[in-house]
């Protein structure tokens, strides 16, 4: 009897403990989002990683090797994304002028249009979350985020954990 509610408590304390997380409330947020996404941009038959890709392209071309990091995928990810989006003509890629070994990505006419309706939809729910809440809870929220941007950039655990504890 014991060990059933040992289990149980245990479950609650995981449970609790991980919906207070800041990773835990990032990833089911953007779960949520990516979810949203995905589902809008299948009335447009295609995916929100082709969205995203189209809002990141810019009007003069945008060179390959720069587009990877911009989206924060790797390349091959990104390879087959603009190979897909090649195929669907959203995009043309072009020789880099100055620099003959580099490809410059470009938006189609189809690849525009496709573009604005990204826009759209991303402008939209920007508007609707922002409609819902004060402008200082806003300026919270961007704060925290850069919070937790930064700390996710320079945070081991390794690391502190020897500086508060070194082994003499």
């Amino acid at each position: 009897m014991y060990f059933y509610y040992a289990c149980i408590v245990r479950f609650f304390i995981f449970e609790r403990m991980k919906k207070e997380t800041f990773d835990y409330a990032l990833r089911s947020a953007w779960n949520g989002v990516s979810k949203m996404y995905n589902k809008e941009a299948s009335f447009f038959e295609s995916t929100m990683s082709m969205g995203f890709a189209l809002l990141s392209i810019d009007a003069a071309g945008t060179p390959s090797t720069t587009l990877g990091p911009k989206m924060g995928m790797e390349s091959t990810s990104l390879s087959r994304l603009l190979n897909n989006m090649e195929q669907r003509n959203l995009i043309y890629r072009s020789q880099h002028p100055q620099d003959k070994r580099s490809v410059l990505i470009h938006l189609t006419p189809f690849g525009k249009e496709m573009r604005e309706d990204s826009k759209a939809v991303v402008l939209a729910f920007n508007d609707t979350i922002q409609n819902q809440l004060e402008a200082i809870e806003i300026e919270h929220f961007y704060k925290v985020i850069d919070c937790i941007r930064e700390t996710a950039k320079t945070f081991t655990h390794i690391e502190n954990k020897l500086q508060t504890n070194p082994k003499t």
